[in-house]
């Protein structure tokens, strides 16, 4: 029985690359036309393909992030890295846009950057030569067989690290456990966020004995530099008298529900400001037009960095100074939250000291969410009413405000640690311990 499954699998992943090789073509049509809104989805599809500058020299370790989220949770890990290993490079790729922008911003020449290759054998393969990483570290929960597989079969170790795995992901792995058995057998070592989490992926078929409880890496983020100073000049230019309001990482059907809710605080609080910040930068010129149309007094970041005093609408439509904006506002809601896409990192806000609301949908962020609503630092509120009722209430008492921040950034600082930890396991795997 053994044997057979054995031989099973080798032809399970060569029936799951067949169906890739097929659905390529629809994949890169559905990105030509992700390219009419934002442009990069038509450029560098080469090295979606493998077709990355050959690397000389040492091996690098190979960071998959897949996308801005992701990125940013890994940028602390990477600069402890390169601090303590110089001679070692790192080589990180994306999947989208954004997160490809975050990583050459943020790092410039300092990292190796490219697109991740496709999960098709032919094309990690050409990846793989051109290369010759000396582990990599997948950041979350980015799992692909052929990826993981190439990795395995070449003797590089794989970590999957800040690993997180919803009840919803968990059913969806296990329909294809043909497929996600096998690949877990061939991860070398996986950092879970909590002990839920580890018993999903032990019930998937991970080795109990390669997977370690971390906590997460989110929890030991720190402000950029002048951030405090940037908001400052943002809150002068409106009127520091003025509340504001951010809602952050928003999706589709969320903005129009934000900008309802915007308009009925705004009959009770005349000057209240509204930061608006699109997940997706291809929206955000729509989001401008919504805003318009529905009869704000609207000012985009890109085009007025410091708002005219009248501004309603505040539009952030530039990478990288969302937690600036974060800054500049006295209560933050964190998209994605709404609507059923999971919600998005309320760390970020909380670490500044503001009160954070979501809405019902949080599973992509359970754990954190539950930490920190145990320690009254986050309120989840069931839609947008709900939502509006909580603002009205913190606006009206702003000491309610200031002590649910104050208590998000306790809760921070005392789940702080990860960071080490998994770093420890880089380390290990790509033999730099010694």
């Amino acid at each position: 029985m053994f044997s057979e499954w054995n031989s099973f699998i080798p032809m399970a992943r060569l029936l799951y690359s067949l169906l890739f090789y097929c659905l390529t073509p629809l994949i890169l049509l559905k990105l030509w036309m992700r390219g009419r809104q934002s442009p990069e989805y038509r450029r560098r599809w080469g090295e979606r393909f493998g077709f990355v500058r050959r690397l000389s020299g040492e091996r690098p370790i190979w960071i998959h992030a897949v996308s801005f989220g992701e990125t940013m949770a890994i940028i602390p890990l990477v600069e402890k890295l390169l601090a303590e290993h110089p001679q070692i490079p790192v080589f990180i790729t994306s999947m989208t846009p954004t997160g490809s922008a975050r990583v050459q911003t943020h790092f410039g020449d300092r990292v190796g950057h490219a697109y991740c290759p496709y999960d098709l054998p032919c094309a990690l393969a050409r990846f793989h030569r051109r290369i010759r990483p000396r582990s990599c570290v997948i950041v979350e929960t980015e799992l692909w067989p052929n990826l993981i597989h190439s990795c395995a079969k070449r003797g590089v170790p794989v970590l999957v690290t800040n690993a997180r795995l919803s009840a919803r992901s968990a059913a969806g792995y296990q329909r294809f456990r043909w497929l996600t058995r096998p690949m877990l057998r061939e991860v070398s070592r996986l950092a879970v966020q909590n002990r839920e989490d580890a018993e999903r992926f032990i019930a998937l078929g991970l080795a109990p004995d390669i997977l370690q409880v971390t906590g997460s890496i989110k929890f030991d983020i720190a402000a950029p530099e002048g951030v405090a100073a940037e908001a400052a000049k943002l809150r002068a230019a409106w009127g520091i008298e003025r509340p504001v309001i951010i809602a952050a990482s928003t999706h589709d059907d969320e903005e129009s529900q934000l900008l309802d809710l915007y308009r009925n605080l705004q009959s009770r609080y005349h000057q209240l400001v509204l930061i608006l910040v699109p997940r997706h930068p291809e929206r955000f010129a729509m989001i401008y037009d919504q805003s318009v149309k529905a009869g704000f007094r609207t000012c985009r970041r890109s085009v007025s960095p410091l708002p005219a005093a009248d501004c309603e609408v505040y539009l952030g439509d530039t990478m990288g100074e969302l937690m600036m904006l974060y800054s500049a506002a006295d209560i933050a809601f964190v998209g994605g939250s709404l609507i059923e896409r999971g919600g998005h990192n309320p760390l970020e806000p909380a670490m500044l000291g503001k009160p954070v609301l979501m809405g019902p949908h949080v599973y992509n962020f359970h754990q954190i969410v539950n930490t920190m609503e145990q320690e009254l630092a986050l309120q989840v509120v069931t839609g947008a009413e709900a939502l509006q009722q909580v603002i009205a209430e913190l606006l009206d008492h702003p000491e309610q405000a200031r002590a649910m921040g104050i208590r998000g950034r306790a809760c921070i600082e005392s789940n702080r640690g990860a960071l080490d930890k998994q770093l420890a396991l880089v380390k290990q795997l790509a033999g730099l311990d010694e």
